[in-house]
C-alpha cells in the first residue's frame, strides 16, 4: 500500500487520525515497540530511548511497552533505515549522516561552523527549521521525524603533536564516512580513513591512522587520550540524532497511541538534550586531568573553509545559508 506524504504528515504533526479499522480494538491489544539504535548500552541516547518505553508501559497500562534493541543488533543504520521502510522496525534513532545521505538537506546541519559551541547545537536542534528540515521524510524514506537529540560538539584526538587546523593536513583522519563531513576534512588535507569504533583505540596505538574525530563523550568512555597527544576542540561540527517511526508502523497505531509517542520521545530528548550541555564541562575537565594538550584554534582559521565548502554543498543543500544564519545568532 502506498503511504502518501501528506497523510503521514499530518499523523505526524498532530496525531491525526490515519484510515484505521478499528482505532478501538488497536489500542486495547498490547503492542510492543521495536527500536533500534547504533550506540551501546549506558550512551545517553540509548537511555534516552529505555526511559521512552517506561513511559509508555506506564501511561497505558502495560498495552504499549518498546524494546530497545542495543548496540546495533539489528544492523548498521542504512539496515535499519530499510527495516523502517518495510515496517519490520516499528522506531529508531538514527545519526543525521545517515539521514543526510537520503536527504541532503538534513546533512546541512552537519556543515562545517554552522554552530560553534555544544549549547548553540542544543539551540539549534529546538528551532523551527529544525524539524522543517524533516518534513520531506515521508516522501524520500517512508519514516517520520519525530524529535532531535544531539552529542557533544566533536573534537580531533591526534597521536602527533599539532597545534591549530593546518596540523590536520596530510594527518590519516578516522571520521564518520558521511560525505558532509569527508568533505569537510579533505578541504583541510586530512585523509579520511575509515575505521570501526572497536578497532579505532589500536588503530591509534600502532600507527595506522594518526587521529580522529568525535564526540566528546565517546573520547573519553573510549580513552583515547591513552594513546593520543592531542584534544583539538575545532568547535565546528556535530552529530544530532533523529528520532524516526516508521511510516508503515505508524498507519498500524490509533491516533491516541501516535500522540502518546511523539509526546513521550519530545520530552525524553529535551532532557537529553539538556544533560548533553550540562555533561559537557564535566568531561572537559576529565581531559584536563590527564597528560593529554588541549588545543584550541582561533576561530578566523575558518573563513576560507566555510567558503570552499560551501561551494560544494549549497547546491545540493539549499537550506544550508538559512541553516548559517540561524546558527549565527545563537551564540
Amino acid at each position: 500500500m502506498m503511504i502518501s506524504r501528506r497523510s503521514l504528515l499530518a499523523a505526524a504533526a498532530a496525531g491525526a487520525a490515519l484510515p484505521l479499522a478499528a482505532p478501538g480494538v488497536l489500542r486495547a491489544q498490547t503492542r510492543d515497540l521495536r527500536l533500534g539504535l547504533i550506540t551501546p548500552p549506558g550512551h545517553p541516547w540509548n537511555t534516552t530511548a529505555q526511559k521512552i518505553g517506561d513511559v509508555l508501559k506506564e501511561k497505558t497500562g502495560g498495552k504499549l511497552t518498546m524494546t530497545v534493541f542495543h548496540a546495533g543488533q539489528l544492523g548498521n543504520e542504512g539496515a535499519m533505515m530499510q527495516q523502517l521502510q518495510t515496517g519490520a522496525l516499528d522506531m529508531a534513532f538514527l545519526q543525521a549522516a545517515e539521514v543526510g545521505n537520503r536527504v541532503p538537506n538534513v546533512a546541512a546541519i552537519l556543515a562545517p561552523y554552522v554552530i560553534r559551541s555544544t549549547e548553540a547545537a542544543a539551540k539549534l536542534v529546538r528551532q523551527p527549521i529544525a524539524m522543517q528540515m524533516l518534513e520531506p521524510l515521508p516522501k524520500e524514506t517512508g519514516t517520520i521525524g519525530l524529535a532531535w537529540g544531539i552529542t557533544t560538539i566533536r573534537v580531533v584526538m591526534s597521536a602527533k603533536e599539532i597545534d591549530g587546523i593546518a596540523g590536520l593536513n596530510g594527518m590519516k583522519l578516522r571520521i564518520n564516512t558521511t560525505p558532509a563531513f569527508r568533505d569537510f576534512y579533505s578541504l583541510l588535507g586530512a585523509a579520511p580513513t575509515p575505521i570501526p569504533t572497536p578497532q579505532v583505540f589500536d588503530a591509534l596505538a600502532n600507527g595506522q591512522v594518526d587521529g580522529l574525530e568525535a564526540d566528546l563523550d565517546l573520547c573519553w568512555n573510549q580513552r583515547f587520550d591513552k594513546v593520543s597527544k592531542v584534544l583539538m576542540r575545532m568547535n565546528a561540527v556535530f552529530m544530532p540524532m533523529v528520532a524516526l517511526a516508521s511510516g508503515r508502523a505508524w498507519q498500524s497505531l490509533s491516533s491516541e497511541d501516535r500522540a502518546l509517542i511523539t509526546a513521550a520521545t519530545k520530552e525524553a530528548l529535551e532532557v537529553q538534550i539538556d544533560n548533553t550541555v550540562t555533561d559537557e564541562p564535566k568531561l572537559l575537565k576529565n581531559f584536563e586531568g590527564t597528560d593529554i594538550k588541549i588545543v584550541v584554534p582561533p576561530a578566523a582559521d575558518a573563513a576560507p573553509i566555510i567558503a570552499e565548502y560551501d561551494k560544494i554543498w549549497t547546491p545540493k543543500a539549499p537550506i544550508l545559508p538559512e541553516l548559517r544564519k540561524i546558527g549565527a545568532t545563537l551564540g
